[in-house]
């Protein structure tokens, strides 16, 4: 795996290199085995390959009272560089499964924000000022001094001040390293089916991984709670973290076989280790195969219900994985890609070519496009640059985002609209609107959407005799309660359950502060979900769930109970859901939905919807 430009600083003479290898040890032939902590299930057999990381090279330094302003330059553009790379890495988020996306965004979010006017460097500059201390100094001295304060706060989620307090610690890192140009570790010689083995990997780490070319995951350090056993889990690479003297054991080039189930790792096995191994990866190989198999058959019901499982797309890389999953259509295009670091705004002919690549590789399956959700916790580099318009406030969650932004800025909405009417001539296109709070919002979007029809027409372009269908997203409480009403201005609704969770509780999963209270089986959120889909349901209107609710197949009974007939998700998720909607009766979802709705106690809610298997509702 390529690591990206960005996370090497330029080096000065004698910084060394990424990686420093170890000096060789006499060789242990005899097999031995190790316990960790089991973070990512799954059989991985392979050579090791290890990877070390030579530590910055930052002792404690003064400066002189003339050199601070200097000393103040030097962090400000090892700020400068630090966000760069942050910012690069996030280019790189399209590539990785929606679950990796969706965990490592909001951290680099954070790694943003205190890159920004944040108190790690405000009290770093002060430092330098008062105490007349080096940078890379001010920078370790104040990022230890709020981990302090984090880790010393009075909280039952200490997995959680950890978190934040890594997240502190991982910033000074960062800047000590581009202050002292030491490179950052490099992975880009690890061979294809090696078991990685590393003292530590960080989030940033993790996300330059290849989860095709790397067979498992082993490190000396860490825990089952940190960011990176969420990016590896979410990733899918068997991962075993907190194995005590990994690194000292493990030699480049060794056998070994990881369990990511039990967290046992076996260096050197002997030939019942292997066949063992074998044995497991087998099984596992087999399950994985017997979803498989499930792409050919159709979503429905023991009572021959029809459900319609369609996958979330980010960019078009991901299509091969979307005909692999047997995924009946695009549910939601995220056209975020498009605008998402560069310099200028895409144009009509630039987003034409990128759907037109979506369309034609579904050979016929419709395709939802929603249109730019921009604003909010996005930090998109075109937003960056002065293009489009930057409004971050005290809470951008609350502010111009989605179609608000987008009516503010109808030009924007108009290239979008064009493009996609452009395209729905080679193939079925729905369009779908971001963060829709009332009625109005739909109905301007609607005129811009016919004026821009019009005028295509106008010039000859080819394009459908019907316009596709415009729909709504339902994603605030305001959105759900006012369903009624938009559904007079809607041609159809799509859910965001990931959303809604977050306005109706008030809660940001990225804040680990809260994030324990975030809940999509709340009862408020699920009935807003009944709500909406019942207003959509009385007007015939279709209705789809495409937050992270519509992949988990536990939920799936609870879902087809509300009425809901389409689900769109990660597309590794579908075979799995498409297995328990084959174990369902109707009957017995809309009876078990009936009792999870009576219930008020959250914790009464996840005992039921948790503790029913597919098919046998009945016992609920």
């Amino acid at each position: 795996m390529k690591i990206e430009k960005s996370e090497r600083p330029d080096t000065k003479a004698g910084a060394g290199t990424a990686e420093t290898p170890r000096k060789p040890a006499a060789r242990k032939a005899r097999e031995h085995v190790i316990r960790g902590i089991p973070v990512s299930p799954g059989i991985a057999i392979g050579p090791i390959f290890d990877t070390t990381e030579v530590p910055a090279e930052a002792p404690r330094r003064r400066i002189a009272a003339d050199q601070a302003e200097t000393e103040k330059q030097r962090l400000a553009d090892a700020v400068a560089l630090s966000r760069k790379q942050i910012i690069k890495l996030k280019s790189r988020l399209s590539i990785l499964p929606e679950e990796a996306q969706e965990e490592l965004a909001p951290l680099l979010d954070a790694y943003v924000m205190m890159l920004g006017n944040s108190r790690l460097l405000r009290g770093a500059r002060k430092r330098i000022e008062n105490e007349l201390l080096a940078a890379e100094t001010a920078v370790q001295d104040e990022a230890e001094a709020i981990a302090v304060v984090i880790l010393a706060a009075r909280d039952d989620d200490k997995a959680g001040l950890n978190r934040r307090a890594g997240e502190v610690r991982e910033i000074a890192r960062r800047l000590t390293r581009n202050l002292t140009a030491t490179p950052f570790r490099s992975l880009k010689g690890v061979p294809e089916g090696a078991i990685l083995v590393a003292e530590e990997l960080t989030p940033a780490d993790a996300a330059l991984l290849d989860p095709s070319r790397i067979a498992g995951v082993a490190t000396d350090e860490g825990g089952a709670d940190g960011h990176t056993a969420i990016m590896l889990r979410a990733l899918g690479i068997p991962s075993i973290l907190g194995v005590s003297g990994l690194s000292e054991s493990a030699m480049r080039g060794d056998q070994a076989v990881l369990d990511g189930s039990t967290g046992v790792i076996v260096l050197r096995p002997g030939e019942k280790a292997l066949e063992k191994g074998r044995e497991s990866l087998t099984a596992f190989a087999k399950e994985r195969a017997k979803l498989a198999k499930l792409r050919r058959l159709p979503a429905v019901t023991t009572d021959g219900e029809p459900v319609e499982l369609q996958a979330n797309l980010e960019i078009p890389a991901e299509l091969p994985l979307i005909a692999q999953s047997g995924a009946q259509g695009i549910g939601l295009l995220r056209t975020e890609f498009l605008f998402m670091n560069r310099e200028d705004l895409p144009d009509e002919e630039a987003q034409l070519a990128a759907y037109t690549q979506v369309v034609d590789a579904m050979g016929g399956d419709p395709v939802t496009i929603r249109v730019l959700d921009w604003g909010g916790e996005k930090d998109m580099e075109a937003q960056a640059s002065g293009i489009a318009p930057t409004h971050t406030g005290p809470n951008p969650a609350l502010g111009l985002r989605g179609l608000r932004l987008l009516l503010k800025r109808p030009e924007l909405l108009e290239a979008q609209f064009a493009a996609i009417l452009r395209v729905a001539e080679r193939g079925p296109v729905r369009i779908l609107l971001p963060l829709v709070t009332n009625p109005n919002e739909v109905k301007q979007a609607r005129e811009i959407y016919e004026r821009v029809a019009r005028r295509l027409r106008r010039k000859g372009v080819a394009m459908p005799e019907t316009l596709p269908d415009l729909g709504a997203m339902i994603e605030t409480p305001g959105a759900a309660l006012a369903a009624d009403a938009i559904a007079l201005e809607a041609d159809f609704f799509a859910i965001g359950t990931n959303d809604l969770a977050m306005y109706t509780l008030a809660v940001d999963r990225a804040e680990v502060d809260v994030a324990h209270l975030y809940d999509p089986l709340h009862p408020a959120v699920l009935r807003l979900m009944q709500f909406a889909t019942e207003a959509a349901l009385r007007l015939r209107m279709p209705v789809s769930v495409c937050g992270e609710m519509a992949g988990n197949p536990r939920l799936v009974p609870l879902l087809l109970g509300l009425g809901i007939r389409c689900l769109s998700m990660n597309a590794s998720a579908i075979p799995r859901v498409k297995q328990a909607i084959r174990a369902l009766d109707i009957a017995d979802c809309a009876r078990f939905a009936r009792r999870v709705m009576e219930q008020s106690d959250p914790e009464r809610i996840h005992e039921l919807v948790m503790s029913n298997a597919p098919g046998a509702l009945e016992k609920a």
